[in-house]
């Protein structure tokens, strides 16, 4: 009787969480809807929600001012709806941080979440995976002496709460371990181990920074 119950836990479980996921980030894409006039949603026009609908808008959304932006006028249209941001006081500090920050992640040419690594956190001894961000800048790598590099701590099983870190380098262990093996990995609260890889000569952190 256990072990029918645990079998069908292992069988339902990931399918629920995966539901759950897929439904709530469809939902949240769903509120584009509202940038439509009330008599274009599906709504007004067939008498029901049809969920999904939104997701698709906001996929083309986001599909279209890709294609504008990676044309000549689209940039130039990029470039002034950033300069008239750059003159509202708050707006301009919020925006200008997160767009950094996007454009690190998500660029080809950025070096932010390219490696794994394993660093000791919270305390030495004790040792957890982290991802390379960069390196210490500004005034505060005035401060540190030697050679420091900026990680970030991923929480488990939520990785997108964690904690900021600047290490000595010499502290920090690069894994042969992609970024995806290794967020499973965190994700998974380490039950669902990466395959062991037959070793190669890899470059090191210090030639991608």
């Amino acid at each position: 009787m256990k072990k029918y119950f645990i079998t069908g836990l292992l069988v339902l479980v990931p399918l629920f969480i995966t539901v759950w996921v897929i439904s709530s980030l469809i939902g949240m894409m769903d509120q584009s809807l509202f940038l439509l006039p009330e008599n274009w949603r599906p709504k007004a026009q067939l008498g029901l929600e049809i969920p999904g609908v939104g997701a698709l808008l906001t996929l083309f959304i986001v599909f279209v001012t890709g294609l504008i932006a990676t044309n000549f006028f689209g940039k130039q249209l990029i470039l002034l709806w950033e300069s008239l941001l750059a003159r509202v006081p708050v707006v301009k500090s919020i925006y200008a941080s997160v767009k950094q920050v996007s454009d690190t992640l998500f660029s080809d040419s950025g070096n932010a979440f390219r490696h794994a690594v394993l660093v000791q956190f919270p305390r030495p001894g004790s040792w957890t995976i982290a991802f390379i961000t960069g390196q210490p800048g500004g005034d505060v790598a005035n401060h540190l002496q030697g050679d420091f590099v900026s990680v970030y701590v991923p929480t488990t099983p939520n990785p997108t709460g964690g904690y900021f870190l600047m290490m000595p380098r010499a502290d920090v262990i690069e894994l042969d371990m992609s970024v995806d093996e290794a967020l499973k990995y965190i994700i998974s609260m380490g039950v669902v181990a990466p395959h062991e890889k037959v070793k190669v000569k890899l470059p090191t952190i210090k030639d991608n920074l």
